[in-house]
């Protein structure tokens, strides 16, 4: 009888490692909305990190809970556009990945729901990796800078960039790409950026400036990071990881990677749950299983190097080898400021550039 109970035990807790995953996404406490979300059976992300990453991520957790997931990726641009345009009929239930001034503006218009806290957010190492009002929780980190195609610049006989006050130089006249500010986040963050280190009416004047240096603005943030190896984009600003993507899986080793010697700051790539979702436990389920290992380290097995903000994961190692740390981040960022001017921020960049006369148009401001 003990050897019966005893083999009942073992292929009880073998069944549920196959059922629930060896990683962090199962914790005591969870097994009512594990059911609740098996119950609703189904479940629809909209993702703005790297498809590959989002793909991975959401087959998984399809595999560990058998909840049908579909997802689609759409930049950080769409999906607020999206969202408000439905006004509280959301047709997700969650929003993965991207950078986290998109998810302030949602938030401050109603469109994201807090009325969950997960028990996988204790494992965040700093209070930044999180909304202050619970809208949204953070999976990774990725530091701003500069992407350089190295040969293409040694050809022009020009020196790599090493600041933001660098990329207004005349030389890099045409060389330069960003992404639109009105459909990615980087760009949002840019503009944050600058006008913390500088004061508004600067940073508003160097961004104009800036933009005489810049060739196109991509639709998405990663959009300048894909250019560079093939050296259509010879200086590309974005998010520093993308570039260890083009160089590691991609093969370009002419990718040079400069973090901004005047200061830089961070994207943080949140998970959230649309107010009014239709599968609304699954989406809890789907934000326990964001912030653990389970889904955050199969990210560096699918081309996104980011660092990861929960303690209990395996860092991505070549991060390191390139020498991004978090720390590098300027310190005087103010996450709170940026949550709060985002909008106007970008609104007052997009009337000064086009004051200047310079061409807005959908041929240099990609949309598609």
């Amino acid at each position: 009888m003990k050897k019966t109970l005893s083999l009942l035990l073992v292929l009880s807790m073998v069944f549920a490692l196959c059922v629930f995953g060896q990683g962090a996404a199962y914790a005591d406490g969870m097994d009512d909305l594990i059911a609740a979300a098996k119950a609703e059976g189904e479940l629809v992300v909209y993702g703005s990190c790297e498809e590959e990453y989002l793909a991975a991520a959401c087959e998984n957790f399809q595999k560990l809970y058998g909840i049908k997931t579909t997802y689609q990726r759409l930049s950080t641009g769409e999906v607020p556009a999206k969202i408000e345009e439905e006004n509280g009929k959301p047709s997700a239930d969650v929003w993965f990945g991207g950078t986290n001034n998109p998810y302030d503006g949602l938030a401050a218009k109603g469109f994201l729901d807090n009325s969950y806290v997960p028990q996988n957010a204790s494992h965040l190492t700093k209070d930044i990796y999180k909304d202050p009002n619970g809208y949204w929780y953070g999976i990774y980190t990725g530091l701003l800078g500069f992407m350089v195609n190295k040969d293409e610049l040694n050809r022009m006989g020009l020196e790599t960039p090493q600041s933001w006050d660098d990329l207004l130089k005349p030389e890099y006249k045409g060389l330069i790409w960003l992404s639109n500010y009105m459909t990615a986040g980087t760009p949002k963050l840019v503009a944050n950026l600058m006008i913390q280190l500088k004061g508004h009416d600067e940073g508003i004047q160097y961004l104009v400036d800036l933009d005489k240096n810049i060739q196109v603005y991509t639709k998405s943030g990663s959009g300048p990071s894909k250019n560079v190896g093939t050296g259509e984009c010879v200086i590309g600003i974005g998010f520093l990881h993308d570039g260890i993507t083009q160089i590691v899986d991609n093969g370009y080793d002419n990718v040079g990677l400069v973090v901004p010697s005047d200061g830089t700051a961070c994207e943080i790539g949140p998970v959230a749950i649309f107010k009014g979702a239709a599968h609304l436990n699954a989406a809890r389920l789907f934000v326990e299983y964001a912030l653990s290992p389970d889904c955050v380290e199969i990210a560096a097995n699918h081309g996104s190097y980011q660092f990861l903000v929960i303690d209990n994961a395996k860092q991505p190692e070549v991060a390191a080898e390139f020498g991004l740390d978090p720390s590098l981040v300027w310190d005087g960022y103010d996450f709170a400021e940026a949550a709060a001017d985002t909008a106007q921020n970008v609104e007052d960049v997009m009337a000064a550039i086009a004051a200047s006369g310079s061409d807005t148009g959908e041929g240099r401001f990609k949309t598609s």
